[in-house]
This record gives structure tokens, sequence and C-alpha cells, in this order.
């Protein structure tokens, strides 16, 4: 279908065009993406049913990569099938309401991703600093609090922006110059006054990323100082890598989102093609490394793996 203009005071269709200045390479750039997908997808299935099968994994840590793993999941499924049929397949065309439903998914479930990267924090915080109380402090019942009140934070904070696009009229054009439905890609679409609503989309982006970011990074600081305490320099190097390789996909998830998020508000000169290339990497690199950070170089879940695998082929 040609990309061209049109005026509709209610769409029953939006054109996403991909990213910007890069359409030739489309089919190109869908190759990694497709191979990020199929990798986030196999690694969180199988830390899933990994945990699920063993029941010593059935702790703290364990249960909270379980929910980020469920995350991971609904984030990336939600945007990549979408975005490879329009890299491979020219598939432009997408309804108002099949729109608002990916922008719900993939906004309130990137919060939840922030809350879970908070809760394992946490989770790391107590097991370092705590270690005799650890099973004390977080038990069972506090681990499905700390995931219900995720999971409510990320719907109750991002339900009203489809309820907020579908008052809106709509008469410029149906082109989102966007891979997916992003809400400002969207918004910027309406023929009324946006400010209020844009001010409300990034309040609250900076509110859950900001307050959740500070949190992290106190909870860090708090286990390096235990670290370094460490009587055993093994056991201080042991944990130093462990804690190293989760900042460095926190720092990934927040940075590649923040900059997402400010360029809307202040990145008026940044081309484009970079800013929607690096929005659609917050969404594939943490799903694509959280397996192979949390699963892959976790001693527990590899040695499951690895003895499940050895079985099979005897």
């Amino acid at each position: 279908m040609p990309l061209h203009n049109t005026s509709h005071p209610f769409p029953v269709t939006f054109l996403l065009m991909g990213i910007p200045g890069l359409e030739h390479l489309h089919v190109w750039i869908g190759i990694p993406f497709c191979s990020m997908y199929v990798v986030a997808v196999v690694g969180n299935v199988t830390i899933l049913a990994v945990v699920k099968a063993e029941r010593s994994l059935h702790e703290p840590m364990f249960l909270f990569l379980c929910m980020l793993s469920v995350t991971d999941l609904v984030l990336s499924t939600s945007t990549l099938p979408r975005m490879l049929c329009l890299f491979w397949l020219g598939a432009h065309d997408i309804t108002f309401d099949a729109c608002l439903s990916q922008m719900f998914f993939i906004h309130s479930f990137t919060a939840m991703e922030s809350g879970f990267f908070l809760a394992m924090a946490i989770d790391r915080y107590v097991a370092i600093c705590h270690p005799l109380h650890h099973t004390t402090i977080l038990t069972p019942i506090r681990i499905i609090i700390m995931g219900i009140i995720v999971v409510i934070r990320g719907i109750a904070f991002f339900t009203p922006h489809p309820i907020l696009l579908k008052q809106l009229p709509y008469c410029r054009t149906r082109i989102i110059a966007h891979t997916y439905c992003e809400f400002m890609a969207v918004v910027k679409l309406a023929c009324t006054d946006i400010r209020a609503t844009k001010r409300y989309s990034l309040s609250m982006a900076t509110i859950i990323g900001s307050c959740d970011a500070i949190l992290i990074a106190v909870s860090y600081a708090f286990i390096l100082r235990s670290v370094f305490h460490l009587p055993s320099r093994e056991a201080s190097f042991k944990a130093l890598g462990t804690c190293g390789s989760h900042v460095c996909v926190i720092l990934v998830f927040y940075s590649t989102a923040g900059f997402s998020i400010f360029t809307h508000r202040f990145g008026k000169n940044i081309p484009a093609h970079i800013h929607i290339f690096i929005a659609n990497m917050y969404l594939l690199v943490p799903p694509f490394l959280n397996p192979i950070v949390y699963g892959v170089r976790t001693k527990k879940i590899r040695e499951h793996v690895l003895r499940t695998l050895m079985v099979k082929i005897a």
C-alpha cells in the first residue's frame, strides 16, 4: 500500500513507516532483530521451564527472574513479530485498536521491567548485605506482594494512555514515523492541543524510571560496600563479576529508554532514524540479554540445562 497522507477524523488504520531514512535497509535490519527475538524467546522460556522443574530454584532470586522472563516475553512479542512483518512483508497497516493495544503492552510492561529490575536489586542487597535474614525478609508472601505491586503499578500508570488517545480527534496524516505504536509518535497525529497529554506521559515515564533507577543505584552502592569488606578476595571478585553483569544489563535498559524519553522533550536536532533505532533497543536488547546474564551465567540454571541435555542425548 502506498504511504500517502489522508485526513481522517476517526482513523480506522494507521500506517507504520518503520525507520525513516533507512527503508532500503529494512530487510537487513530485520535479520539481527529476528535473531535477538528468537534468543529472547528460547532463553526466557528455558528459564521458566527450569525454575518450574527444579524445586531447589524456588528461591527469591529465581522467582523474580521468572517474573522478569514473563515480562520480557510479553514485551518482545508485542513488538517484534509486527515489526518483522513491516520489515520483510511491507505490512504497514495497523488498525487503530491494535495500535492502542500494542501501545498499552509496550508502555505498561516496560514499567514492569523496570520494577522487576528494582525487585531483583533489592533481593541481591538482602542476600549479600543480610545473608542470615534473606529467607525471613523475602518470604514467599512478600515476593508475591512485590510482584503484584509492580504489575498493578505498570497497569495503573499506563492504562490512561490508550484511553486518552481514544478521545482525541485525528485530522492529520495517518502515517506513524516509527516501527511500532509509541504513545508520543501517535499523539502527534491529533489535531488538537496535546501539550497536557504529552506532559502527562513524559511525567509518568520520568517518575517511574528515575525512582527505580535511583533505588537500584542505592541498592548496588550498599552491595559494593559489603563486597569490598568480604574476607575472601575470591568471593569479592565473584560477587563483583555477578553484580557487574547485572548492572550492565540495567544500564543498557535505562540509558536507551531514557534517551528515547528525553529525545521527545529536548532532542529536536537528533535525526529521526537514530532516535527510532535506539527506541527499538530498549525493547529488544534487555529481553535478549537477560536470559544470558541471569540464566547462562547462573550456575544452578546452567547445570540443570546441561544435565537435562545429557540425559536426552544418552
